[in-house]
């Protein structure tokens, strides 16, 4: 290798809580980068994916939610290139992402990591914060199509590679979640909220309140499953064949509909007391338990937030399974009704309980949007080696992670 130098030990163990593994991957990411770009140097970034812990489907309602950053990431070695171009290499990816910052529209960038990176240059420009050409290779360990946000991971990456080469740190993670919001939202036509962003931009458990949705509240929580004796583990059951999309516009849509029989246009204006009072007024049976739902999830946050503060390892756990059960029987979303014959999250779930019930401790559920894809098991750390071998033999090994939180988020390091 040239005169790269990777982040210090140091660094790495407070980020990671190791260095042999994560140096071994800065130092292969350095040498890619180096004969890829033929820079003598160069400036490292990383990027978490992320965890909804509890709050299910209550954000476009405007209710509040508990997520987090994982210890998977996305890292990145990059230099300013002195262009007004942008230059990208994701490891196991032949095509370059390149991306003219003076061409940048939506008829230009129509699909893709290119879209992606042009969106949040728009963005940039839009806000009046400085963008410029920079080279960069990225590797990742975040599981695409698994739940825990790939996009958003390498969105926060590049906004914290523009912030540092070109703003002097001045951009608040809450600006990085924005512009990859309007990336996905103008560039990838995606109704995507700002969860996935906020969670991996900020780094360790957050509580988020979207009832102001023109200013989004982020308060940073003190939690860590290990410190309860326990180990989140997030299972992929595999993909559903049907086209999902319609599944979760419903809900939304649906949870309105209660809304609006109540004289008001998100459930976060009302109350439950007053839904009740308008059962009869709602035709949509499965509206009003999905308001319900909204509704006992927003008391289950706040109740989360409370159990952490005392300390309340079980009673947290105990609000992360009632979330899980209310999920499936009231908001209804672990399996679609265009083909109700394939189960899989449902499948998974009644599996991970057989284990549970077994070993008489843990909790699971549907993990972020349902209908198909992602579990999540949290269950004591002297388990897990037998849970993972357990969900193997249905699921197959490598779509079973055992992952921790982790309390750096989208940062430069070094």
């Amino acid at each position: 290798m040239g005169a790269i130098k990777i982040p210090s030990a140091d660094l790495l163990k407070k980020i990671y809580g190791e260095t042999e593994e994560s140096s071994a991957r800065f130092t292969s990411l350095a040498e890619n980068f180096e004969k890829k770009y033929h820079h003598d140097n160069a400036e490292f970034f990383t990027a978490p994916g992320r965890t909804e812990i509890i709050g299910n489907h209550v954000d476009h309602n405007g209710g509040q939610i508990i997520a987090a950053s994982i210890d998977l990431d996305t890292i990145g070695a990059a230099c300013p290139n002195g262009t007004n171009v942008i230059h990208m290499v994701s490891e196991g990816y032949k095509q370059e992402v390149v991306v003219e910052l003076d061409k940048l529209s939506t008829e230009r960038y129509t699909k893709g990591t290119d879209a992606l990176v042009a969106g949040i240059m728009e963005y940039m420009q839009k806000k009046g914060y400085a963008t410029g050409g920079f080279d960069a290779y990225v590797s990742t360990k975040v599981i695409a199509a698994a739940g825990v946000s790939s996009s958003a991971s390498f969105e926060m990456l590049v906004c914290a590679i523009t912030n540092h080469f070109f703003n002097e740190g001045k951009l608040e993670y809450g600006e990085y979640a924005r512009a990859g919001q309007y990336a996905e939202n103008v560039y990838w036509k995606k109704a995507s909220g700002l969860m996935d962003q906020m969670a991996c931009a900020a780094g360790g458990p957050i509580l988020l309140d979207f009832s102001d949705k023109e200013n989004i509240s982020c308060e940073k929580i003190a939690f860590s499953f290990e410190d309860m004796g326990y180990r989140l583990v997030i299972v992929n059951t595999g993909k559903g064949h049907a086209d999902l999309s319609e599944e979760y516009s419903s809900i939304p849509m649906e949870m309105r509909e209660a809304a609006n029989a109540m004289g008001v246009d998100l459930l976060c204006e009302s109350t439950m007391e007053n839904l009740l009072a308008h059962v009869k007024d709602i035709p949509n049976d499965r509206a009003v338990l999905r308001a319900m739902h909204f509704y006992e999830e927003n008391r289950r946050v706040a109740d989360a937030v409370k159990a952490v503060e005392n300390k309340d390892g079980e009673g947290f756990l105990r609000l992360l399974e009632e979330s899980g059960n209310s999920s499936w029987e009231w908001l209804q979303n672990c399996y679609s009704l265009q083909n109700c014959k394939e189960q899989k999250i449902t499948l998974s779930l009644a599996l991970t309980k057989l284990f549970l019930n077994k070993i008489g401790a843990g909790i699971c559920r549907v993990h972020g949007g349902g209908f198909a894809g992602v579990i999540m098991c949290v269950l004591p750390i002297k388990d897990t080696d037998a849970y993972v071998d357990y969900m193997a033999e249905y699921v197959g090994r490598e779509n079973v992670y055992p992952m921790n939180i982790r309390s750096t988020g989208a940062v430069h390091i070094g």
